[in-house]
């Protein structure tokens, strides 16, 4: 099958950490710009962050810069998102996704299930 699975995501204390995990089958994600969006309830999805299939470059949203980290492995076919520095506000659905760059303006081919983190005391 042609599918993205996440998993990582759980309960955490304000100022810890988790990494989010993003699974590729079916398709190679080093051909791919992967993008992490999140959720939040009564709100709109937010695009978070972004690899670049070509040159290497990363992208984050001013809500996360500083704090949150994408990275591949291609051996692996896995993306990954390191979370820092939590805060409640962070609290969402977090979801990957797959298209043809960063910068483009394509629709995302590939999506995953998304996975609950909660930042709470």
């Amino acid at each position: 099958q042609v599918q993205l699975v996440e998993s990582g995501g759980g309960l955490v204390q304000p100022g810890g950490s988790l990494r989010l995990s993003c699974a590729a089958s079916g398709f190679s994600l080093a051909d791919y710009a992967i993008g992490w969006f999140r959720q939040a309830p009564g709100k709109e999805r937010e695009g978070i962050s972004c690899s670049s299939d070509s040159d290497g470059s990363t992208y984050y949203a001013d809500s996360v810069k500083g704090r949150f980290t994408i990275s591949r492995d291609n051996a692996k076919n896995t993306v990954y998102l390191q979370m820092n520095s939590l805060k409640p506000e962070d609290t969402a659905v977090y979801y990957c996704a797959a298209r043809g760059g960063c910068l483009s303006n394509s629709k995302y081919d590939y999506w995953g299930q998304g996975t609950q983190v909660t930042v709470s005391s």
